[in-house]
């Protein structure tokens, strides 16, 4: 009888459950992890509703997209320095200083007697919130033990359908009653509660070596990729929806083979050989966050071809982020190597069967039944999200080339997740524009071409798959490879 166990068993063995995650100690730092990134979700879906109101009090509307824009470039920017603050400030003060950004943002906009100093308080917010969701992915890592890290990670993405859903609804009901400041002081106390159980979950000793501050020029063309995609959003010329993102590929190019031949400062060296998982998991998270920004454009197409309300509309927007959450949460607790592969390739697949569905039903004036098809069409769409990104964003985790790589490795999945955030708006916004006069055209070019992310998405999932056995056949048993492939 072999005593050589399959790897699978083992990893089944090591595999934590949603009691591990929520029971003892392991519970504040569950709550620090996802209450970070639940605050920077909030205030996303939160200021989105509250900026009309805003607007109708102090003026600015000339400014009314920048408000976004300010906020997601300062994020970007400081989500790059997650890596390179943890070693120097220890996690402790890192978190101090993310919630201390964040919290000084809120009270500017809260105060803001006009636009410009509500776009400065959302730049300094940005900044505190790109840390938030940086060290929400990071600390996972450092931690938790590795058989919870998909469990956090579930967790912690599934704040953004908690946002999806919690921001619109406290937004609007401040909104409703000309109180939108008032939202901003509730975001404030929520921050304080965060701050309050950072001492009790998060160590403040620093450890590891302190690695160089990614370049400039890296983070300037990065931040330079993500202004143009932005731009996207507020052109109506065709030639310039589709030079902007153009511009913004080659922002980001360049702006990874310089962080390359700087040795690795933005995504860790192993991303940068095609042996390695991690470029095609990273690819895969790129892909997953560009799929599921057409959830901006449901509410108006609800309200165009379904005739929904406001109200109806804006929960048929939030049926992809619900999706997500629920695939996420049942999806984490899969066990073993061969179940997490074939679970991680299925989601990416679901989007595409989802979203193509959607844009196939849509007609435009669309009854009950249709409508209803379309919004389950969508529900499973985030669903392939949710039911694959726990596992791709763990492989990032333990798939790094030495330990020291670990950090960068985890907080580059809030970078990427971000950057392709905008990029998947602006393509959003571009079939949206090529999709003709028509509503129904709209929606049906927009759904079915964000859809097929989904397809490439599977691809670099199965291509990440390929790459991790290679990676850890010398280091099993024959005999446990055999069973593994």
């Amino acid at each position: 009888m072999s005593s050589t166990s399959d790897p699978n068993e083992n990893e089944a063995a090591a595999h934590g459950s949603w009691r591990d995650l929520l029971g003892g100690r392991n519970r504040r730092v569950a709550v620090v992890l996802a209450g970070g990134v639940g605050l920077y979700a909030t205030n996303v879906f939160l200021t989105t509703s509250l900026l009309p109101a805003a607007v109708e009090e102090i003026g600015g509307r000339r400014f009314y997209a920048w408000v976004t824009t300010v906020f997601l470039l300062a994020s970007v920017i400081s989500s790059t320095l997650v890596s390179t603050l943890l070693p120097r400030l220890g996690a402790r003060r890192t978190y101090f200083l993310a919630l201390g950004s964040f919290a000084l943002g809120t009270v500017t906009c809260a105060a803001a007697p006009a636009m410009e100093v509500l776009l400065a308080g959302r730049f300094v917010q940005g900044l505190g919130g790109g840390l938030l969701c940086g060290l929400g992915y990071a600390l996972i890592r450092a931690l938790l033990p590795e058989g919870l890290w998909s469990l956090g990670t579930a967790l912690v993405s599934a704040m953004w359908g908690v946002g999806t859903f919690l921001g619109p609804a406290v937004g609007g009901a401040f909104a409703q009653y000309d109180m939108w400041r008032g939202a901003m002081v509730a975001l404030l106390v929520a921050t304080g509660l965060v701050t309050v159980l950072v001492p009790l979950a998060v160590p403040a000793a620093r450890n590891g070596d302190v690695p160089p501050v990614a370049s400039p020029l890296t983070v300037g063309l990065l931040v330079g990729a993500v202004l143009l995609v932005s731009l996207g959003n507020i052109v109506s010329s065709t030639a310039l929806l589709v030079v902007l993102p153009a511009g913004a590929l080659a922002g980001l190019f360049l702006a990874f083979a310089h962080d390359r031949r700087r040795g690795g400062r933005i995504l860790p060296r192993s991303a940068f050989s095609f042996s390695s998982p991690l470029p095609w998991c990273y690819g895969a998270i790129a892909l997953l966050s560009v799929a599921s920004q057409i959830e901006a454009f449901i509410p108006l197409f609800g309200q165009r071809l379904a005739g929904l309300a406001p109200l109806l509309a804006g929960f048929a927007g939030a049926a992809i982020a619900l999706g997500w959450t629920l695939g996420e949460i049942p999806s984490a607790t899969v066990a073993g190597l061969r179940a997490r592969s074939r679970v991680a390739s299925a989601g990416p697949l679901l989007i595409t069967v989802g979203f193509v569905t959607a844009g196939l039903v849509t007609a435009e004036a669309m009854g009950v039944g249709v409508t209803v098809v379309w919004v389950v069409a969508l529900l499973v769409g985030g669903a392939g999200v949710g039911i694959a990104w726990p596992h791709v964003a763990t492989r990032v985790m333990s798939g790094v080339a030495s330990d020291d790589e670990g950090d960068t490795a985890a907080s580059a999945i809030n970078t990427v997740q971000l950057v392709s955030n905008a990029i998947g708006s602006a393509v959003a916004g571009v079939l949206v524009h090529l999709g003709g006069p028509a509503p129904a055209g709209q929606a049906r070019l927009a759904l079915c071409g964000i859809g097929l992310a989904g397809v490439l998405g599977a691809w670099c999932v199965w291509r990440g798959t390929a790459a991790w056995r290679r990676k850890a056949a010398p280091e099993l048993p024959k005999t446990a490879v055999r069973t593994e492939g």
